[in-house]
């Protein structure tokens, strides 16, 4: 496990600020004297918060960061998985609705091709299907949103594993729409997907994870060496289809993405660990990838029984590869989703077991046993958590005052808001930052706040331009025109994004007050 800094065991203050006691009927045009940009923007803010429309104009503009919590395969949209199935000739069926590989046997599936126009009521029902949008709106369909989620991926599986380029020029136009700088995604190299299901060691036992590493290990340099191989010729292929560096360059050429592997919960053990093990080889190898996570239903019965040989084995396999970063799906649960045992020390594990940098979702921890003490625990060492609130209002039905959004921020944990999975929740990151302020009560301050932080509490490589606090300037960047700083950014790639994060403020804040808004 790796080690941490000791730090005392303490609750910040709100870093947060109450919005506007009321909307007002009449919205004037701010007055820019002698209040700062910002104090304007906020006063504006204020002005907009209660009205979801006109939030939803202002934060549209606002710039956000970083999205640290974004899963490569549910990012685009339905609707792209089937123009793509279509321009592969790929096949679709009625029952299950669902996305399949050539050729069509005429009996069960038609082509995907033209189907809105040769059949529209299916590609409405395989969009459904591929997605949670009928939940969303309403309708009845018959099961929870959890399962609707977590049964949308196999549908798309056929394409999605097809098309990693066009998946990835997806994630970046959609961050670049959203006016998001940089991702760090959710995403393993073919190679190592494809082998980590074929593996079969008769000899594992869970209390001999050495013996596991002996005999796997001497598998990884060439499989490694096959995955950095084709995931570059995926980043090249991917900059080409955006047309970047031409003058038709699409705007996902301007978002900066970094890589997370992961491993999948509800597999074998002997597989899981190949799939970690490769994961963390490859973060080792290749720069570009960063951190370690896993994925699948926490509440599934298999991750359950097996959390704590999962917690193990990200810990054996961290200290074989103490450069990779850790960033785990834990305490997505809910009373009742899960039984009252599995809420007990799952976020805490992750961090004192497993070592984990960050934690993503955290929604159980008003459940865990000792949770003042971690949260203290995360408070003392900047252990910041990847909120997502409509992935869990939509999967754990958890939203509003039962969130512990506010519980992190009154405790002085570092949050940063993320979109899931994007394209099969319907969602974008717009959307997080207004449920951040309509249903949390964060200010302009805080959702300030939560961009700044998703960038200093990304793994990317290299010096931030802050000091100890998020928003207190480094000696080296104490003005960020300073040549020193501009020196920074030029070695540091997170100095670089978040320079460009604070230009791109106050480029906002100067046009923001430009809004001539009437009522």
């Amino acid at each position: 496990m790796k080690k941490r800094l000791s730090g005392p065991r303490r609750f910040v203050r709100f870093l947060w600020t109450a919005p506007a006691l009321a909307a007002c009927t009449t919205l004037t045009p701010i007055e820019t004297a002698p209040l700062t940009t910002e104090a304007n923007v906020s006063a504006l803010f204020d002005k907009v918060v209660e009205d979801p429309a006109l939030l939803r104009v202002f934060l549209r503009d606002m710039p956000k960061g970083g999205d640290l919590h974004n899963h490569a395969s549910g990012t685009p949209y339905a609707e792209e998985y089937l123009a793509w199935a279509a321009e592969r000739d790929y096949c679709v069926t009625a029952e299950p609705a669902m996305i399949s590989e050539p050729p069509c046997d005429a009996a069960t599936e038609e082509p995907a091709r033209d189907l809105m126009y040769r059949n529209p009521a299916l590609h409405e029902r395989l969009v459904n299907a591929l997605s949670v949008r009928e939940l969303i709106s309403g309708v009845d369909v018959g099961h929870s949103g959890h399962n609707q989620f977590f049964a949308s991926f196999n549908k798309f599986f056929a394409i999605v594993t097809q098309e990693p380029v066009k998946t990835l020029a997806s994630v970046k136009n959609l961050a670049a729409a959203d006016n998001v700088s940089y991702v760090e995604l959710m995403s393993n190299p073919g190679p190592i997907d494809r082998y980590f299901s074929t593996v079969d060691d008769p000899l594992w036992d869970d209390a001999d994870l050495d013996g596991a590493w002996e005999r796997f290990s001497p598998n990884i340099p060439a499989l490694v060496d096959a995955a950095i191989s084709e995931h570059e010729a995926v980043l090249a292929e991917t900059e080409a289809f955006l047309g970047c560096g031409t003058e038709a360059a699409q705007p996902g050429c301007d978002v900066t993405v970094y890589f997370n592997t992961y491993g999948l919960r509800r597999f074998p053990h002997d597989q899981l660990f190949a799939q970690l093990a490769l994961g963390f080889a490859m973060i080792e190898a290749d720069p570009r990838y960063l951190g370690m996570s896993l994925v699948e239903p926490e509440d599934d019965p298999r991750a359950i029984e097996n959390y704590d040989l999962h917690m193990r084995m990200i810990a054996f396999l961290n200290e074989k590869f103490p450069g990779a970063k850790v960033s785990l799906h834990a305490g997505e649960l809910t009373l009742g989703l899960a039984p009252a045992y599995a809420l007990r020390s799952h976020i805490k594990d992750a961090i004192e077991v497993a070592g984990s940098d960050r934690i993503g979702h955290g929604v159980d921890i008003a459940w865990e046993e000792d949770s003042r003490e971690t949260l203290a625990h995360m408070a003392a060492e900047g252990i910041a958590v990847e909120i997502n609130l409509v992935s869990n209002q939509v999967i754990l039905g958890l939203s509003g005052p039962g969130h512990p959004l506010n519980l992190y921020l009154a405790s002085g944990v570092p949050i940063v808001l993320s979109t899931d999975d994007q394209g099969v929740l319907r969602t974008d990151m717009t959307e997080q930052y207004e449920r951040a302020a309509l249903e949390h009560g964060l200010s302009y301050a805080g959702l300030k706040r939560a961009a700044r932080n998703s960038l200093e509490y990304a793994f990317l490589p290299g010096e931030s331009i802050w000091a100890d606090e998020v928003g207190v300037l480094s000696d080296t960047c104490e003005t960020l025109n300073a040549p020193a700083c501009q020196t920074l950014a030029e070695t540091s790639p997170k100095a670089a994004l978040q320079l460009k994060l604070e230009e791109d403020f106050d480029a906002f804040e100067a046009d923001i007050l430009t809004w001539n808004i009437r009522q």
